[in-house]
């Protein structure tokens, strides 16, 4: 059974930080491009950031570009995304994807508010 368990989401000031967690198991985590995305209530998901298997490559939505670095580690089965530089039009809830052969495995999801 595969699982996506998402971590380190919270309430912070504008202009703080905040790095996202998402562990996966089963499946073979090297094989899977992992994605992170963020839903407003009432809004479409929004695709905020991917990263290929071996790492070697990214993408970033134009609003995150500078301020956010996606990372993982395929040793800890683990994806991240540390959030710099906080906005408040960054608070949604944040949810990870693994893309792993023609199937989409999501997690549950963490909250991200970004208020003073």
């Amino acid at each position: 059974q595969v699982q996506l368990v998402e971590s380190g989401g919270g309430l912070v000031q504008p202009g703080g930080s905040l790095r996202l967690s998402c562990v996966v198991s089963g499946l073979s985590f090297r094989s899977a491009t992992m994605h992170w995305y963020r839903q407003v209530p009432g809004k479409e998901r929004e695709l905020v950031a991917f990263i290929s298997g071996a790492g070697s490559s990214t993408y970033y939505v134009d609003s995150v570009k500078g301020r956010f670095s996606i990372s993982r580690d395929n040793t800890k089965n683990t994806v991240y995304l540390q959030m710099n530089l906080l906005k408040p039009e960054d608070t949604a809830v944040y949810y990870c994807k693994a893309a792993y052969f023609r199937y989409d495995y999501w997690g549950q999801g963490t909250q991200v508010t970004v208020s003073s």
